[in-house]
This record gives structure tokens, C-alpha cells and sequence, in this order.
């Protein structure tokens, strides 16, 4: 096998991890919504989702554990070191077994798309949960406002949020694809990422510190459905 078509074996893998992304993002909204249901038999369900996102987390870290041990190693041979090709096999095999043997539990846990499940069934049944107001009309009034407040524009892009993230630090929200730039372009310049919104004290923004707000692109996606039926 040439160089090139490892290559491309590498880019196929990095494509399947924006699907398994995306059946993680998926596997949370129908948690979400069986919590919000207030069903007493949904815990053994959630339970069997979030060992499911566990599951793709897991995946995840070894596709990017796979990817990382091919660069480094091919990285040390070329297409004219022919007799280099034939222990590569062994060199990645070797190289990528010790990575995964490392591979923690408490990684998994800290899996961006893991935390961002817990935070979001947390909330889900925290407002399942919530004692009935005895006057539903002015519940129900006080949640269109709260809504209607809720700001679903990137302070950044200054169009609506895709992938919303949530900073642990001053709670605002941006969309994932912006603020990740962001950061790379001020990390480049030797610079710390101060937030974009207007009066936030956050003078260093962290990719650590970013969750994925999961409770936001619902109502984002909800807005949207209810735009398009308009």
C-alpha cells in the first residue's frame, strides 16, 4: 500500500467520526426526551444511552489514537524508502496497542460529547422534576418570554448558532466551528482568546472550558421547525 492511499484510509476514518459525532448528538435529544417525558421507567433507558455514547466516545479516542500513530509513523519513511513500508504495519500495530492500553475510563468521562449528555439529561430531569406551577397559564407565559429572551445569535458570527458551546467559565454561549477558530488564530498570534461578548471579564478562553449545550440546539432547532411551518 503507497503512502497516498494511507492517506486516504485516514481521511475515510476522520469522516466517520463526524458521523459517529452525530449519532452521539442524536442518542442525547432522545435522552433529553425521554427525561422530560417524567416517565418512572425511563432511568433504565438512559442508563443504556449514555453506556451507548460511552461506547462512541470510546471509538472516538481510538480513531484518533489509530490516526495519530499512522502520521508519526509514516511521518518517518517515504515513498522511496520501499523497504521502510513493509515494518510500518508492525510499527502502528505495536505503537497503537500501547495507546489504547492507556485509554482511561476517567478519558471517557472527560469526552467532550459525554460531558455535554450528563450536563444535558442533568438538566432535562432537573425541569421534569420541578413541582407543577398551580397557575399552568402564567407558567406557561413565563416560559415564552424566557425563551423569546434566550439569545440563539453567535456573538462572533452574528447569525444563528449551529453547534452551540457553552463557556463553564462565564456561561455564554458561541457556535463550535467560531470559537475553536478563534482560539487556533489567537493561540498562533501568542495571544489569549478573550470572549467575544461584549462586557465578559473572561480574558482567556480555553477549548477545555467549552461544553456543548445540547439544551440550546434543541430550542435553536425547535425555533427552526416552527420558522419553516410558518
Amino acid at each position: 500500500m503507497s503512502l497516498s492511499a494511507v492517506h486516504g484510509t485516514l481521511s475515510s476514518l476522520k469522516s466517520c467520526q463526524v458521523d459517529i459525532g452525530t449519532g452521539m448528538d442524536i442518542v442525547t435529544d432522545v435522552a433529553m426526551d425521554l427525561a422530560e417525558a417524567q416517565d418512572n421507567n425511563i432511568n433504565p433507558g438512559i442508563k443504556e444511552m449514555e453506556a451507548m455514547i460511552l461506547e462512541c466516545a470510546k471509538l472516538d479516542r481510538e480513531i484518533n489514537y489509530f490516526v495519530d500513530v499512522v502520521q508519526q509513523v509514516t511521518s518517518e519513511v517515504n515513498s522511496q524508502q520501499l523497504e521502510a513500508m513493509f515494518s510500518l504495519s508492525a510499527k502502528v500495530k505495536e505503537q497503537f496497542t500501547e495507546r489504547i492500553a492507556r485509554l482511561s475510563d476517567a478519558e471517557l468521562q472527560n469526552h467532550q460529547k459525554v460531558v455535554a449528555f450528563k450536563e444535558s439529561i442533568k438538566n432535562s430531569l432537573s425541569q421534569a422534576n420541578q413541582e407543577p406551577a398551580e397557575n399552568m397559564e402564567e407558567l406557561d407565559e413565563d416560559i415564552a418570554v424566557t425563551q423569546s429572551q434566550v439569545n440563539f445569535t453567535c456573538p462572533l458570527t452574528q447569525v444563528a448558532m449551529v453547534n452551540p458551546v457553552k463557556n463553564k467559565k462565564c456561561n455564554h454561549n458561541y457556535d463550535e466551528g467560531a470559537i475553536l477558530n478563534l482560539i487556533k488564530t489567537k493561540h498562533s498570534q501568542k495571544k489569549k482568546c478573550r470572549c467575544p461578548v461584549v462586557g465578559c471579564g473572561n480574558t482567556d478562553v480555553k477549548e477545555a472550558d467549552l461544553i456543548l449545550d445540547q439544551v440550546l440546539r434543541r430550542k435553536i432547532q425547535s425555533q427552526k421547525r416552527q420558522g419553516n411551518r410558518t
